[in-house]
């Protein structure tokens, strides 16, 4: 555990759609024990914060803001207080950022959904994204003339190893996986999902066998075999985020993974709901589908705690809180929220 969360509280930063000249960070604490939550700080001068990530020793905040001129910012993180301090801002050349990762080796991703294009940027010595090492462009349209109308870059995803990156384009129904041994971003290969899946959001299991991936537009989540050294990924099965008898319109948002890898959650925004599925430990195959629907409401993301799940519900404006159990997974509503415009990140510390 870093330093900064003490005894049995958690801090954790959310994202939010905001005016540059309102709160749109917010650094809030969770009490492990109880469920409740306060809001603690709050950071203004960057307009639509919409995705945090914060690195591994809790030092440095990373964030979109996710518009028409796109941008990165980046944070220092007070490790008494956890107040934010700016280190650097620095442009996407595109639109609408709206996923930030890092590899371990000082290097910071982002996918630009509008534009349809990934970067990756080398931090310098104080952890700021300062240099623009490369830019690929995706290129190509998809089955639904819509939402697919041009590629849609929606999340990029380093492996444990920093050797392959996994973008998810949600507008070309393809799973693109880039090499990075060169510090660049060179294609390695790419997995053709189903005509008008939509894949949003990628993990991978932390057995390096199997990775997964959640589709908003045909509402389901895709089980893959992983290959650790090649990079490769094979579809082994297709499972639906919702019930059989919903008929509703649903778009899949985030996806997680429980502390111990025994279970899936995937968040419904439509359904309003969660679903968590257990994971075959063996074939890496989704099982049992169950969901937990009531204080939901359009779940854009959520974070996945020992025994907590924390739920950003961008149209509730609030984060929701339900009890986890370790041992099956299942998830319970508290009366625990905290009031917050739009919000549509979370960050654990």
């Amino acid at each position: 555990m870093n330093n900064i969360n003490r005894d049995d509280k958690l801090l954790f930063y959310v994202g939010s759609y905001a005016e540059e000249s309102s709160d749109g960070i917010h650094l809030c604490e969770l009490d492990n024990n109880t469920g409740a939550l306060q809001l603690l700080h709050g950071a203004s001068g960057i307009k639509n914060p919409s995705f945090l990530v914060v690195n591994q020793d809790y030092t440095r905040l990373y964030a979109v803001s996710e518009q028409s001129e796109g941008a990165v910012f980046s944070y220092e993180i007070d490790r008494e207080n956890g107040k934010l301090t700016q280190l650097a801002r620095i442009s996407t050349e595109g639109a609408d950022p709206c996923h930030l990762s890092l590899d371990g080796r000082g290097s910071l991703y982002a996918a630009n959904y509008s534009s349809g294009h990934v970067n990756r940027y080398v931090l310098d010595e104080r952890g700021a994204a300062a240099e623009l090492a490369a830019l690929v462009q995706h290129v190509g349209q998809g089955f639904r003339e819509d939402r697919q109308e041009a590629a849609h870059a929606h999340s990029i995803v380093p492996d444990a190893n920093g050797r392959y990156a996994y973008v998810c384009d949600l507008g070309l129904d393809q799973i693109i996986y880039y090499d990075l041994s060169e510090g660049k971003l060179t294609t390695a290969g790419k997995v053709e999902l189903p005509p008008g899946s939509g894949p949003r959001h990628f993990l991978i299991h932390p057995n390096g066998e199997h990775a997964y991936a959640i589709n908003e537009l045909n509402s389901t989540i895709t089980v893959f075999a992983y290959n650790r050294i090649q990079g490769h990924l094979e579809i082994l099965q297709h499972v639906s985020t919702v019930p059989e008898d919903f008929g509703g319109e649903n778009y899949p948002a985030d996806l997680h993974l429980s502390p111990d890898g025994r279970y899936v959650y995937g968040s419904n925004r439509g359904h309003d709901s969660i679903v968590k599925l257990t994971v075959n430990l063996e074939t890496g195959a989704l099982e049992t589908p169950e969901w937990t629907c009531g204080r939901i409401n359009w779940p854009r993301n959520f974070a996945v705690l020992e025994r907590f799940v924390l739920i950003a519900n961008q149209n509730g404006d609030d984060i929701a809180v339900f009890r986890r159990d370790p041992a099956t997974g299942g998830l319970t509503a508290t009366e625990h929220r905290l009031a917050l415009k739009q919000p549509s990140c979370i960050a654990p510390l």
